[in-house]
C-alpha cells in the first residue's frame, strides 16, 4: 500500500470517476491528499435568521418545528418543505428532489443550515441549503474546484476515506530540528487539518505548515536551478569593444540600457554561463541591449541566436538587428515556420558553416535540423511566453552558451527573483530620449462619439490607431465585439479609412497578413483583442482605445497602452468603462496618473492578486497550491533564507534527512517542466 496508489484504490472510484479526478490532475492518493481546498463553507459563527443577509450565503442555527410532505410540481421535479425557526423568527426550507435529506430532519431537532436567505423581511426562505446536524463538531467544511460529475461531497468521502488508510504513510519532509525552530506543525495534522479543520485555530496552523513547505520547496529548486546553470562555459568574451556599434547608434543609450549591457558583458567573460533576466517597462529599449551583446559575441567569434514568440515579433526584430548590426559586417538571418523548404535548407547551411552570426527566429529555432557553428548567446524574447524547457532546448545547441532573456512584463523586484529564480536580475526603468509620456483619459460609454471624433482627427492628420474589444464575436452579454465593432465603424465616417479585425481564432498567416498591412499602413485602424498586447511595433500608430476596460488588468492594460507611443507624436490611450465599482475606479485612475508598468504592477498585484497578474505556468513557475505570492511575502522571503543555508550546507540535499525535501522539489518542478532538474 502506497501513496503512489491509484485512486481507483479508494471505494466507489472505478474507471469513470478516476477519469474525472485525472481532469483536475489528480491520479494518485498522493495526489488527492494534496489537493487542497479552494475555500470553506464556515457554520461556526451562525447568524440570527432576523439578521441574515439578503441574496448573501450565511450559516444559521434553528430548531425544525414542521414538516410538509412531498409537492411534486411537474414529472422529475418534487419538493419538501420545513419549517425552523431560531426561537425569535421563522424561515422556510425548501428541498428538491430528495426524500432521504427530508426524512433524516427531525421535528424538534436543531440544525445548521447554510444557503442563501431569499424572500421578504416578513418571510423568509432558503433554497437547497448544506444541513449539518447542531452536535456535528466539524463546522468549518472544504469547498474543492470541481469538474462536472464530482461534488464536494463525494471528494470529501474520498480523502476523509485516503486520511483513514493512508495517512500513516505520510513522510514529513521537513527536518524535526527544522520544524520545531520555525514552530511548525508536523505534515500528519497539516493535511487532515486543511481538508477537516478541527477549529479555526487548526486551519491556521495547518495553512502555515503548509505555505512555508511549499514555498521552502519552490526556494530550493529554484536555487538548484541556478547551480545547475553554473556549470563551467568555455565561452568567455575577452576582447570586446562596443564604440562602433554605438557610434552608429542614431540615440544614446539610456543608464538602464548602458548598465544591463554592462553587467551581461561581465558576466559574459566570467567561466560560468551568463543568465540573465533584462526587465525592461514597455518601449525601454531591451532589443538594443540583445543587439550590442550580439555584436560582442560576433567579435569574439561566436554566434548568437534570438527567439521571438510570434513570427511578427521575428520579423520586427530581424529588421531591427539587421539595421543596427550588417552596417558593422554582422550577417543576420530569420528563420520562421513559414519558410519555403529551399530557403529553410539555404538559411541551415549558412547557420551551421558560422557564415550567418545573428539567427533570430521563432520556436523554430529548437527543431533537430537547426546546428550552429559556434553558439555562444541565446535571448529570449517575452520571456513569459516561454518555459524553463525550451530555453534549454535552445542552449543545448551550443556548448553552454549564454543566456539573455528579456520581458515588457514590469514584476516587483522581489517577486522576479521568484519567478525567474535561476536568472540575474537587470532593470531598465528609464524610457529612450525623446519619447513623449501617453497621455490617458478614461471615460464612460456615452463619451463615444467624441472619442471616435478624436480619432478620426488624428486619422486625417496620417496617423493609425488600435481600437482592443475583450470578446471577438458578440455574445449574450454586452461586452463590445470586434467583429460588431467593425460593422458599427463602418457606418460611421471613419467608414473611409481601412480597417480589420484581428483576433486569436485567425490561422497564423492571415495574423501576419493582417499586422504586416497595418505595419506597411495599408490599414488605418486596427480593431483587436488582447493579440496585439505583445513586441508589435507601429511607431505611426498613436491612439489607443480601449473598450470595457474594467475588463483587463492593470498590468494587461498597460501592456496594450505600450503599443503606441512608439513613434515622435504624441501619443493617447483612452479607457472606456461604464463599470461603477470602486475597485475599478481606483485601476483607472492609476493608468490615467502614471506610466511607471512597475508602480503600477505594484497596484495590480495588491487590486487583482498573482493569480490575474499573470499566468505563474507561462513564467516556467510551478503552480502553488496554497501560497500567494503577495500575501506570503515575509514567509517567502523566511524560506528563501533557510533554503540558501540548508544547500551551504548540504549542495545536493543528499544526507538523509533532506530526502524527502528533494522528492518534493523534483515532484513540483516536475509538474511544470520535465526537463527542469533532471
Amino acid at each position: 500500500m502506497k501513496l503512489s496508489d491509484s485512486v481507483e484504490a479508494l471505494r466507489g472510484v472505478g474507471g469513470r470517476r478516476a477519469a474525472l479526478y485525472r481532469k483536475l490532475g489528480i491520479s494518485s492518493i498522493y495526489d488527492l491528499l494534496t489537493f487542497y481546498p479552494r475555500d470553506y463553507l464556515d457554520l461556526s459563527n451562525p447568524v440570527p435568521i432576523r439578521e441574515a443577509e439578503l441574496g448573501e450565503p450565511c450559516a444559521i442555527r434553528a430548531r425544525v418545528y414542521r414538516k410538509q410532505g412531498e409537492q411534486r410540481i411537474r414529472k422529475g421535479l418534487s419538493l419538501f418543505r420545513v419549517y425552523v425557526t431560531d426561537e425569535e423568527t421563522n424561515l422556510t426550507i425548501t428541498i428538491f428532489n430528495s426524500q432521504f435529506q427530508f426524512d433524516s430532519l427531525e421535528e424538534g431537532e436543531e440544525y445548521y443550515f447554510y444557503g442563501k436567505i431569499t424572500g421578504t423581511l416578513l418571510r423568509r426562505e432558503m433554497n437547497s441549503p448544506l444541513i449539518i446536524p447542531a452536535e456535528e463538531q466539524a463546522l468549518i467544511r472544504p469547498v474543492y474546484s470541481l469538474t462536472e460529475g464530482l461534488s464536494n461531497k463525494l471528494v470529501q468521502g474520498n480523502v476523509k476515506e485516503a486520511l483513514e488508510v493512508w495517512g500513516d504513510r505520510l513522510s514529513d519532509p521537513i527536518p524535526f530540528d527544522l520544524r520545531q525552530r520555525e514552530k511548525l506543525c508536523q505534515l500528519r495534522y497539516a493535511i487532515e487539518n486543511i481538508h477537516f479543520p478541527e477549529n479555526k485555530e487548526a486551519l491556521r496552523l495547518a495553512r502555515e505548515r503548509l505555505i512555508f513547505e511549499e514555498l521552502l520547496v519552490l526556494q530550493l529548486g529554484m536555487f538548484l536551478l541556478r547551480r545547475k546553470n553554473r556549470r563551467e562555459t568555455g565561452i568567455r568574451l575577452q576582447d570586446t569593444d562596443l564604440s562602433a556599434f554605438l557610434e552608429l547608434l542614431p540615440f544614446e543609450l539610456t543608464v538602464g540600457q548602458s548598465a544591463a549591457i554592462a553587467d551581461s558583458l561581465a558576466d559574459m567573460a566570467r567561466p560560468v554561463p551568463m543568465n540573465r533576466l533584462v526587465q525592461g517597462d514597455v518601449g525601454s529599449g531591451k532589443t538594443m541591449v540583445a543587439a550590442a551583446l550580439c555584436y560582442a559575441c560576433h567579435q569574439n567569434g561566436y554566434q548568437a541566436a534570438v527567439m521571438a514568440p510570434t513570427q511578427i515579433l521575428a520579423d520586427q526584430h530581424f529588421a531591427t538587428f539587421s539595421r543596427r548590426l550588417e552596417p558593422l559586417g554582422v550577417k543576420c538571418g530569420l528563420l520562421t515556420g513559414s519558410q519555403t523548404a529551399k530557403q529553410r535548407k539555404a538559411l541551415l547551411e549558412e547557420v551551421r558553416e558560422g557564415r550567418i552570426s545573428v539567427v533570430i527566429g521563432t520556436h523554430a529555432l529548437v527543431q533537430e535540423d537547426v546546428a550552429f557553428a559556434s553558439l555562444g548567446l541565446v535571448v529570449t524574447d517575452e520571456q513569459h511566453r516561454f518555459g524553463v524547457a525550451q530555453r534549454a532546448a535552445l542552449a543545448s545547441k551550443g556548448q553552454d552558451p549564454h543566456l539573455l532573456v528579456m520581458s515588457a512584463t514590469p514584476i516587483p523586484r522581489t517577486l522576479a527573483l521568484m519567478i525567474y529564480g535561476d536568472l540575474d536580475v537587470s532593470v531598465i526603468r528609464e524610457l529612450p530620449k525623446g519619447r513623449k509620456p501617453i497621455q490617458t483619459k478614461a471615460i464612460p460609454s456615452e463619451k463615444r462619439p467624441r472619442a471616435l471624433g478624436f480619432l478620426k482627427k488624428q486619422l486625417e492628420e496620417g496617423r493609425q490607431a488600435y481600437i482592443v474589444c475583450p470578446l471577438i464575436e458578440e455574445g449574450e452579454n454586452e461586452l463590445v465585439s470586434a467583429s460588431a465593432y467593425l460593422e458599427q465603424l463602418q457606418r460611421t465616417p471613419l467608414a473611409e479609412y481601412p480597417m480589420a479585425v484581428l483576433h486569436g481564432r485567425l490561422k497564423p498567416k492571415e495574423k501576419d497578413r493582417l499586422m504586416s498591412a497595418f505595419q506597411s499602413g495599408e490599414i488605418r485602424i486596427l480593431i483587436a483583442t488582447t493579440v496585439v498586447e505583445v513586441g508589435v511595433d507601429v511607431p505611426n500608430a498613436n491612439v489607443m482605445l480601449i473598450e470595457n476596460a474594467e475588463r483587463f488588468g492593470l498590468s494587461q492594460l498597460h501592456q496594450l497602452r505600450g503599443r503606441v507611443g512608439r513613434g515622435s507624436w504624441q501619443s493617447y490611450c483612452i479607457l472606456i468603462s461604464d463599470h461603477e465599482g470602486e475597485e475599478n475606479r481606483k485601476r483607472l485612475e492609476v493608468m490615467t496618473e502614471t506610466s511607471d508598468g512597475f508602480r503600477i504592477a505594484e497596484e495590480d498585484l495588491k487590486l487583482r492578486g498573482p493569480g490575474d497578474f499573470f499566468g505563474f505556468r507561462q513564467h516556467g513557475l510551478p503552480a502553488l497550491k496554497v501560497a500567494n505570492l503577495v500575501e506570503d511575502l515575509a514567509v517567502l522571503r523566511r524560506a528563501q533564507q533557510i533554503a540558501e543555508e540548508l544547500l551551504a550546507g548540504d549542495e545536493g540535499l543528499s544526507q538523509p534527512e533532506h530526502r524527502g525535501l528533494r522528492v518534493m522539489v523534483r515532484r513540483l518542478f516536475a509538474r511544470n517542466e520535465q526537463t527542469a532538474l533532471n
